[in-house]
């Protein structure tokens, strides 16, 4: 009778271990890569999986966008400035196969990617092309990284530089540059408003000349204004025609 017991425990032990090794529930966001006696056999999931123990193993995927930091790097730029940019990588899996199957660590694999592909497309840009243009830089490394891990069943959907560092003597340059290029700025624009200004009193004194009618109503302007100033000191206009009538004729004998 207790040997009866004992067998039905065994048995009853067998059959459980037999249920958890062949019984598999995978999230909505996992499939499962599936190899019987070694061999791909394929790609399974979500929900219920039953497999056979010891013959079928099942390998898990994450079909979630990851998000991976990519380390500090040195970057030489084309105009021979040293620096140090960091970047965030986003990527998910779209063949499950492919990428346990094709590539060993897929995680290390596109990280050491994304660093050298990062380095090699920064120091083709000059160092105002970093700062200025971030958003083509992180299209152009989106757009090589989707191309060359594609292979192995992933998809890069975003690449983002977040910093890039400069040393203290660069940082102070690209002040003194900035503050040259805004008193260039400011001398361009002081330049334009005196030839602006010019040309407007060149239209003035075209238009006066044509209508001395308007050039006395601007002379009795004139004295209204000073007229309507409190002051001791009474500045006269005296129109500059009235000189003619004062000035002696070149031809005449002193």
């Amino acid at each position: 009778m207790m040997i009866d017991y004992v067998a039905y425990l065994v048995l009853a032990a067998i059959v459980i271990l037999f249920f958890t090794s062949a019984i598999r529930i995978l999230r909505e966001y996992e499939r499962g890569v599936v190899f019987t006696l070694g061999r791909f056999t394929g790609v399974k999931g979500p929900g219920l999986i039953i497999l056979i123990p010891f013959v079928q193993q099942m390998v898990r995927v994450d079909l979630r966008v990851v998000v991976q930091a990519i380390p500090p790097q040195d970057v030489i730029s084309r105009d021979n400035v040293s620096v140090k940019v960091n970047a965030v990588l986003y990527f998910r899996i779209v063949d499950a196969e492919r990428a346990i199957i094709k590539v060993e660590d897929f995680m290390a694999a596109t990280s050491q990617l994304a660093q050298t592909t990062l380095r090699s497309v920064l120091g083709k840009h000059e160092l105002d092309e970093m700062l200025a243009e971030r958003d083509r830089l992180n299209s152009d490394i989106q757009e090589i990284l989707d191309q060359q891990t594609d292979a192995w069943g992933i998809k890069v959907t975003n690449v983002e530089i977040k910093d890039i560092d400069l040393n203290e003597n660069m940082v102070r340059a690209i002040a003194k540059q900035a503050e040259a290029e805004r008193l260039r700025r400011a001398k361009v624009i002081n330049a334009e408003g005196e030839q602006q200004a010019a040309e407007k009193l060149v239209e003035a004194g075209k238009m006066l000349a044509a209508e001395p009618q308007a050039m006395q109503l601007r002379y009795f302007a004139a004295l209204h204004d000073i007229a309507g100033e409190r002051s001791s000191t009474v500045v006269f206009p005296l129109p500059v025609d009235l000189l003619a009538h004062f000035q002696r004729p070149r031809g005449e004998a002193k």
